[in-house]
């Protein structure tokens, strides 16, 4: 049963609670004084606070309320608070609920409205105790990858991205080929070293090939090599990519750009382990592991006749899909603060305008974005100027119908606050009822 502290010097006022909130099985704790409802809070665990304004019959100040609850934020920084209040302390109500209240009523209360609050309010903290726990998951995750794999740097925040991240540590270990798909800029070859550094052949050379920045006539030469006068200027042998990477991992980039050639020498190396350079008659033997990546529907270009499905298959023992960063909003900003120069920090104006960018470039884009505005900016912050976005065609991420904040901002900004709503909400710019209405409309849980 969740349980509320009841401060307040008067017994038919605690006691009309107490009952109130019996009727609806939620337990309370009664304090007299602010000195006795800390003492309470000391000792037991508390879902919420309901607290008078005034403590001494003979001032009406609210003083004593204020710094209650003062006292309370700075000690309990997530625990609600809702002020009783008389029309002579409704000023200084207002002010706390801008300085974190939960909310304010006047007395004499009314009990369904309270009672709505504090359902509201209950169901907020099991929500924010359900996230610390997911959170707490999340961190203990991180950590043992961090401790037990290499991951070469990579700067992630979203549970996408935890996922996409353990999936290619725990494939690493085979031997099987590996093929990332995902969208340009969303880091193939940063997951492709990933697989590599926790894998068998972590130790021998990693070697990457560009297909799609290879002429047609060069591609056998760039895999296999080439002997002298195999093509015009070849005055010296030539190693090939799959020799570089011998005893270690190839990775080929845009391989859906391999012309159909080249696929089918491809295939062969694939099938028997074994080539001849370019112009030469002697059979090599190679030991490689394969890592390949395509932003293009491969089965597209093979209904089309552009790519060989059998190809396809040898490459494609399991598939690594990365994630737009569209779909990982929690990345943003801890890639956008690693890209910075040391000493150059992020605008609250810059935040929330990296959040609502739908970022079709990903994170090359967002690189892109973040070295621009450090030169661009005249001091330390960037601001949202400095970033010098253009609206990209499509929604942003979270988009909504008007100026309203979308939910990738809605979601930082009550991370930010702990999950205060009052304090989000005047961050967002937003009355506490609108935002409540707005987290509604998202289906975003009140943590």
């Amino acid at each position: 049963m969740p349980t509320i502290l009841v401060i307040d010097d008067n017994p038919s006022v605690a006691t009309a609670l107490d009952v109130l909130f019996s009727l609806h099985d939620i337990d309370t704790l009664r304090a007299e004084s602010p000195q006795a409802g800390l003492e309470q809070l000391r000792r037991h665990d508390v879902d919420l606070v309901i607290q008078d304004m005034n403590f001494h019959a003979d001032t009406t100040s609210g003083e004593e309320g204020i710094a209650l609850f003062h006292e309370i934020r700075a000690q309990y920084p997530d625990l609600p608070v809702i002020l009783l209040t008389a029309w002579t302390h409704l000023e200084s109500a207002i002010d706390l609920v801008r300085a974190g209240a939960a909310d304010y009523l006047a007395k004499p209360w009314d009990d369904p409205k309270l009672m709505a609050t504090v359902n509201n309010l209950l169901e907020l903290a099991d929500a924010r105790r359900e996230l610390s726990r997911e959170r707490a998951g999340e961190r203990q995750r991180r950590a043992a990858l961090l401790r037990d794999h290499d991951l070469r740097g990579l700067v992630f925040d979203d549970p996408a991205s935890e996922a996409t991240v353990s999936l290619a540590c725990q494939i690493a270990r085979s031997d099987i080929p590996v093929l990332i798909t995902g969208p340009n800029g969303a880091g193939k070859e940063k997951y492709a070293e990933i697989v590599h550094a926790n894998s068998n052949v972590r130790n021998g050379p990693f070697v990457a090939l560009n297909c799609g920045a290879l002429p047609a006539d060069l591609v056998e030469a760039e895999l296999f090599g080439a002997e002298p006068g195999a093509y015009t200027g070849a005055s010296k042998a030539r190693e090939g990519k799959f020799e570089a990477a011998d005893g270690g991992t190839l990775f080929l980039d845009e391989i859906g750009t391999l012309p159909l050639a080249g696929q089918v020498k491809l295939l062969r190396v694939l099938e028997t382990g074994r080539f001849e350079r370019l112009g030469g008659n002697r059979e090599r033997s190679v030991k490689v592991r394969i890592v390949s990546a395509t932003n293009a529907d491969l089965a597209v270009l093979i209904a089309e006749g552009r790519f060989r499905e059998d190809l396809f298959y040898r490459l494609n023992g399991i598939e690594l899909r990365l994630p737009p960063l569209s779909a990982r909003p929690r990345d943003i900003l801890p890639l956008a603060r690693h890209f910075l120069p040391h000493g150059k920090r992020l605008g609250e104006d810059a935040e929330r305008t990296l959040l609502r960018h739908a970022w079709p470039g990903n994170v090359r884009e967002l690189r892109n974005t973040m070295q621009r505005a450090a030169l661009l900016a005249r001091g330390d912050r960037i601001s949202a100027t400095d970033l010098a976005l253009q609206p990209a065609p499509g929604p942003s991420i979270g988009a909504a119908a008007s100026d309203e904040p979308d939910r990738a901002a809605i979601e930082a900004a009550l991370e930010r606050h702990g999950g205060v709503l009052a304090q989000a909400a005047n961050e967002l710019g937003l009355s506490r009822q609108a935002l409540y209405r707005r987290l509604d409309r998202l289906g975003i849980r009140r943590d």
